[in-house]
């Protein structure tokens, strides 16, 4: 498990903790999000940090193809969380508080039920409510190479 250090809301990681991953093509995300979850089996909330254009809601469309979500994966950026659902029928919550100003803003939508229901909860722009999330849960870091490949760590 990776450690991590919380300061003014920033999580900042030991990234040598973690495993990563070199994704050079959007095409090789399915196979990541295969690795992930296959790393992660008993996991059920994953936080994505990365700068804006990484590739935060990119994987976690090809995410939701892993878990059996047929249905058309957007980033949820005004309605702060938007649901799918699995081929089995099970829920899966997609959260993005870039926009959010206040974590009260964050209760106002519910999130801990969302949280503490059992189903996977993928979360972009954690930070933006850091005091809520647990160092238990599964943190995702994407980094932009200079080449424009992605290193993902997790």
């Amino acid at each position: 498990m990776a450690v991590f250090y919380r300061f003014d809301y920033i999580c900042i990681t030991y990234l040598e903790n973690m495993q990563s991953i070199a994704c050079k093509s959007s095409g090789e995300l399915f196979e990541v999000a295969e690795k992930i979850l296959k790393a992660h089996q008993k996991e059920r909330i994953f936080l994505f940090y990365g700068a804006m254009g990484t590739g935060k809601t990119t994987l976690i469309k090809q995410i939701c193809k892993v878990l059996g979500v047929d249905e058309t994966v957007n980033s949820p950026s005004f309605s702060i969380v938007n649901e799918y659902k699995t081929k089995s029928g099970q829920p899966v919550y997609h959260f993005d508080f870039y926009r959010i100003k206040k974590v009260s803003e964050a209760f106002d939508i519910g999130f801990e039920e969302y949280l503490y229901s059992g189903y996977y909860c993928l979360i972009e722009w954690p930070e933006k409510i850091e005091e809520l999330l647990s160092p238990d849960f599964v943190y995702i870091k994407i980094e932009e190479q200079a080449d424009k490949s992605r290193l993902i760590f997790y």
